[in-house]
């Protein structure tokens, strides 16, 4: 049975006196452990499918199940424990530290203070912005906002990630380490479902897809291209 399924699911929205379809008849299947990266350029409704597939947004038609559960009935159940949908924007929290804000989903959900903050300072040492921890959202670049956004939905243990635009902003050497981290936590048995506008962002996933207008208009396991040696030029 496959972790999260979206089968022939279809969303309209409006655009001024006009109707628009947003998804038409989108079908994906992802395992456990897998890491998958829709890619679309502006308005090719990449994040409307994150949405619906976190649960966020219901389809309009068609059928979004995770763990052969259909969301229309157990999303507000699963969504933020079992499903989590990365929020990269912090801009609430200004003047709180890094680690409040990875604790405050935990503390939403009843943990004690002293158990919230450890499971946060685990959860950002998990991806790699322990540094952070006493840093306020003002003092921190794009990159670490992207790995406190990370540790914040992580420190709940979600089954699957869904993240949009994961390296919008950061520098080409911070953009690698982001697709490393995702890649080491799908190794770890973490779903990712993520979306990007960049095809660099396409590498080392396990599947890509294409989102154009709303439909997904082709399928590909990306592959590293061969390495050739370099030869110094005599001459």
């Amino acid at each position: 049975m496959s972790l999260l399924e979206l089968d022939g699911v279809c969303k309209h929205g409006r655009e001024g006196r006009r109707e628009r379809t947003l998804l038409d008849d989108v079908t994906i299947s992802l395992q456990v452990g897998e890491l998958a990266v829709v890619l679309g350029a502006r308005r090719s409704e990449c994040s409307t499918l994150l949405r619906v597939a976190a649960g966020l947004e219901a389809p309009d038609a068609g059928t979004v199940l995770f763990e052969g559960r259909d969301l229309a009935d157990a999303g507000e159940e699963l969504r933020g424990v079992q499903i989590g949908y990365v929020q990269r924007a912090l801009r609430s929290a200004q003047g709180r530290s890094a680690l409040s804000i990875a604790a405050e989903g935990l503390l939403a959900h009843g943990v004690h203070p002293s158990r919230a903050e450890r499971a946060a300072d685990e959860a950002l040492a998990r991806v790699g912005a322990e540094q952070c921890a006493l840093l306020s959202v003002s003092e921190l670049g794009e990159h670490e906002t992207m790995l406190v956004a990370l540790a914040r939905t992580l420190a709940l243990k979600p089954s699957l990630l869904v993240i949009d635009e994961p390296i919008g902003g950061v520098t080409l050497l911070q953009r690698d380490e982001i697709l490393r981290l995702l890649r080491r936590l799908t190794n770890e048995g973490l779903t990712v479902l993520a979306a990007t506008a960049e095809a660099t962002g396409l590498a080392g996933v396990d599947r890509a897809f294409t989102l154009h207008d709303g439909r997904l208009a082709a399928s590909s396991t990306p592959e590293l291209a061969r390495v050739l040696p370099l030869r110094r030029a005599h001459g």
